[in-house]
C-alpha cells in the first residue's frame, strides 16, 4: 500500500459512500461509483467485454458455475492440484467435480486427460492457470465445443497474463481472478470476473446481488441459478484496486526478470529443472516452481530443501519459508471426496444419481501426485521487493548443497522427513540475505 491508495481511500471515506450496491432494480443494482470504475478499466485494460467485481474470487467461482448453468448430478472436469474451492465452486449448484490429470511441466490440466474424463454427464471444464502460467487453452477449449461443455479459468494466480496473444481469463466462456492479500495486486480480500458473453455477463451480475428480485426487470425468463447472495465489492476495495491495477505491469516485469535470472542459475545443476514458459505465453510467476530429481540429485527432496534453507536467513514464521517441498495435497484426497459428504449429510450431490458411482482413490491423477510426493518444489521469492542479488544469494544456496551433496547424504542419511509447509510468502523476511 502506498500513497496513491491512501488517497483513494480517503477519498471514499470524505465521500460517505463505502458501498452503493441495492439489492433491488435501479441505478445500483451494478454498485457505485469506483466499483462500476474499478470493473471499466480492468475491462478495458485487457479488452474484457465485461468485468465484474465480487468480493473473494472464491465468490467469483460459484458465480461463473451458476452463470454456466450447472445443475444437480453435472460433472464439472477440474484439477486435482490447486485451492480447493477450484472443485468445491461446483458442488455449491450439486455439481460433481471430476478430476483430470496435471501436465508435468505447466503444471495445469492436460487435455488428453481431460478428454478421458468427459462422459454423456459432463457440462463443464474449470480450467486453473496454476503459479501464473496459463494452460494450454487452444486444445481444451476444442474440446470443449466439440462436446458442447462450458470452460471456466481459475486465473486467481495468473493476472495480466496472456496464452497465444489473448489475455488469460476469457480465452473461455468466463474466468477471473484473486485480489487477496498475497495476490499480485490486492484489495484485502476480492477478486474479478471477466467474460466475452453479454449473457453470461448479466447471470453472474444477477448471482452476485440477490437477483431473485429483478429477473423480471431484466427481462429475464430462464431464471434457474439466478437466485443470489452478497457477493458484492466495496468502494473502498475498489479504489485500492484501480490504484493497485495500474502497478501491474510493473510487478509483472520485475517477477519475470528475477524469474529469468534465477532460472539461469539453476539450470545447470543435476536433479533440477526450472519453469518453462511456453512459446507465445507469458509467466505471471505468483511462485517459482522447480521440478526436482532425488535420484539425480542423489539427495531426498525433504534433505534439499532442509539445506538449503540452512544457508539462507532463518524465516520468522512458515510465511517466510524460502522452498518448500510440492504444494497442496491432491484435492480428491481430502474428508469431502473421500467420505463423499458435500451438502447435508447424505451425501448430496454424489448420490444424486444412484446408478452412478464416483471414485477418488488413490492413483486417480499419478502425475499431480507424484508432483506432490517427489518432485515439486516452490520458492515465492521471485518477486517485489527481492533484486537480482537476492536471486543469486539463493542460487549460492543451492549451488553449495549441490557441490557437497555426497557429505549431506552420509551424514544425514537417517533424517526423518519433515515437509515444509507452503505458503507464497517469503519475500519480506528474505530481504537482506546479503
Amino acid at each position: 500500500m502506498g500513497d496513491a491508495e491512501k488517497k483513494a481511500v480517503l477519498e471514499v471515506m470524505d465521500s460517505d459512500v463505502l458501498s452503493a450496491f441495492l439489492g433491488g432494480p435501479g441505478q445500483y443494482f451494478n454498485g457505485g461509483a469506483k466499483v462500476q470504475e474499478f470493473e471499466q478499466v480492468w475491462a478495458q485494460k485487457y479488452g474484457f467485454q465485461h468485468a465484474i467485481s465480487v468480493n473473494s474470487w472464491t465468490s467469483g467461482l460459484i458465480m461463473a458455475v451458476g452463470a454456466a448453468g450447472i445443475e444437480p448430478g453435472d460433472e464439472v472436469i477440474c484439477s486435482p492440484f490447486t485451492m480447493s474451492a477450484s472443485a468445491t465452486c461446483a458442488l455449491f449448484y450439486g455439481g460433481i467435480p471430476i478430476f483430470a490429470d496435471i501436465d508435468p511441466v505447466s503444471f495445469c490440466l492436460d487435455p488428453a486427460s481431460v478428454e478421458a474424463c468427459i462422459t454423456e454427464r459432463t457440462r463443464a471444464i474449470i480450467v486453473v492457470h496454476l503459479f501464473g502460467h496459463p494452460a494450454d487453452m487452444d486444445p481444451i477449449v476444442e474440446i470443449a465445443r466439440r462436446h458442447g461443455l462450458r470452460v471456466i479459468e481459475d486465473a486467481a494466480q495468473s493476472p495480466g497474463v496472456v496464452y497465444r496473444g489473448r489475455p488469460v481469463g476469457a480465452v473461455g466462456d468466463l474466468g477471473g481472478f484473486s485480489l487477496n492479500f498475497h495476490k499480485h495486486i490486492h484489495t484485502g480480500e476480492g477478486g474479478m470476473l471477466v467474460t466475452n458473453d453479454d449473457d453470461l455477463a448479466l447471470r453472474a451480475r444477477l448471482i452476485r446481488n440477490h437477483g431473485e428480485n429483478v429477473t423480471e426487470q431484466y427481462g429475464v425468463a430462464d431464471i434457474a441459478n439466478t437466485i443470489g447472495g452478497n457477493y458484492r465489492l466495496t468502494e473502498l476495495q475498489a479504489a485500492i484496486g484501480i490504484e493497485q491495477l495500474k502497478r501491474l505491469d510493473g510487478y509483472l516485469a520485475t517477477r519475470q526478470e528475477l524469474a529469468a535470472h534465477l532460472s539461469a542459475r539453476l539450470s545447470g545443476f543435476p536433479g533440477l529443472t526450472p519453469p518453462v514458459t511456453a512459446p507465445g505465453c507469458s509467466h505471471a510467476f505468483y511462485v517459482y516452481a522447480l521440478r526436482y530429481s532425488a535420484e539425480v540429485m542423489g539427495l531426498p527432496r525433504h534433505l534439499f530443501v532442509k539445506a538449503v534453507l540452512a544457508e539462507l536467513p532463518k524465516p520468522k514464521g512458515v510465511e517466510a519459508t524460502a522452498l518448500v517441498e510440492g504444494y497442496v495435497k491432491p484435492l480428491y484426497f481430502s474428508p469431502v471426496y473421500q467420505k463423499q459428504i458435500a451438502l447435508g449429510r447424505q451425501g448430496f450431490p454424489f448420490t444424486f444419481r444412484p446408478d452412478v458411482k464416483y471414485r477418488y482413490e488413490a492413483g486417480l491423477c499419478p502425475v499431480a501426485e507424484r508432483m506432490y510426493e517427489k518432485e515439486l518444489l516452490l520458492s515465492p521469492i521471485v518477486r517485489e521487493p527481492l533484486t537480482l542479488a537476492d536471486m543469486d544469494d539463493f542460487a549460492n544456496a543451492v549451488e553449495k548443497i549441490v557441490t557437497h551433496r555426497d557429505r549431506l547424504r552420509d551424514v544425514f542419511r537417517d533424517e526423518p522427513e519433515r515437509r515444509e509447509v507452503f505458503t507464497p510468502l517469503a519475500a519480506a523476511n528474505l530481504t537482506g540475505a546479503r
